[in-house]
C-alpha cells in the first residue's frame, strides 16, 4: 500500500472533520427545528378565559397624527422639538424630529414617553416626586423633566407622548398634551 504524503493526511482529515460537522450540525438542526407533538397546545380566545388578557394598542395611524399634532403646536409656537410616540410597552411608534430640533431632543423625547407611559402620568408630576423618591431617576430609559403625558383608554395607559427641545418641560409638556388630544378628535 503507497504511504499517504503530509499534505494528503491533513486533507482528508479536514474532509472527515467537516463530514463529521455537517452530519451533527445536520442532526441537531433536525431535532430543534421538529416541534414535539406533546407540546402543542392551545387555548381557546374567549372572554370567559381568565388566562388570557386583552390589551389596547395605537394604530401607526393614529400614533403618527398624534405625533404630526404635537409638532404642529411647536411649530405654531416657533419651537423646534422632537416628538416621540412610544406604545405600552414603551417601544417606539413613530419619532419626528422637527426641522432644526436638537440632537439631545431625540433620545429625550422617547426617554420622557416612556417614562409618562410607565407611571401613567405626565413627566412633570413625576419630576415633582423626585423630593420624595430621588432613586427614581436612577431606572434605566425613564427622564423626569417636563414634555412627557401619557395616552389613556378606560384610565389605563397605552401610550406614551414625548416631547423635547423647547426651552422649558412646561412648553415641551403642552405640546405633548396636543398630541393626546388629537386622539380624541
Amino acid at each position: 500500500m503507497k504511504k499517504m504524503s503530509l499534505r494528503a493526511r491533513v486533507l482528508t482529515g479536514a474532509v472527515a472533520a467537516a463530514a463529521l460537522g455537517a452530519g451533527t450540525f445536520g442532526a441537531v438542526s433536525a431535532n430543534a427545528s421538529a416541534p414535539a407533538a406533546a407540546a402543542r397546545t392551545t387555548v381557546t380566545a374567549d372572554a370567559a378565559n381568565s388566562n388570557l388578557h386583552q390589551t389596547t394598542h395605537l394604530t401607526i395611524a393614529a400614533a403618527t397624527k398624534a405625533a404630526q399634532a404635537a409638532l404642529d403646536a411647536a411649530e405654531g409656537e416657533n419651537q423646534r422639538v422632537t416628538v416621540a410616540v412610544v406604545d405600552r410597552n414603551g417601544n417606539t411608534i413613530v419619532t419626528l424630529r422637527g426641522d432644526g430640533a436638537g440632537p439631545q431632543s431625540y433620545e429625550s423625547a422617547e426617554r420622557k414617553a416612556f417614562t409618562a407611559v410607565s407611571w401613567n402620568a405626565p413627566t412633570s408630576e413625576l419630576a415633582g416626586r423626585l423630593a420624595q423618591a430621588p432613586n427614581l431617576k436612577d431606572i434605566p430609559g425613564t427622564l423626569f423633566l417636563g414634555g412627557g403625558a401619557p395616552v389613556q383608554v378606560k384610565g389605563a395607559p397605552i401610550a406614551g407622548i414625548g416631547v423635547a427641545g423647547a426651552p422649558s418641560g412646561a412648553l415641551d409638556e403642552k405640546f405633548a398634551q396636543a398630541g393626546v388630544a388629537a386622539l380624541g378628535k
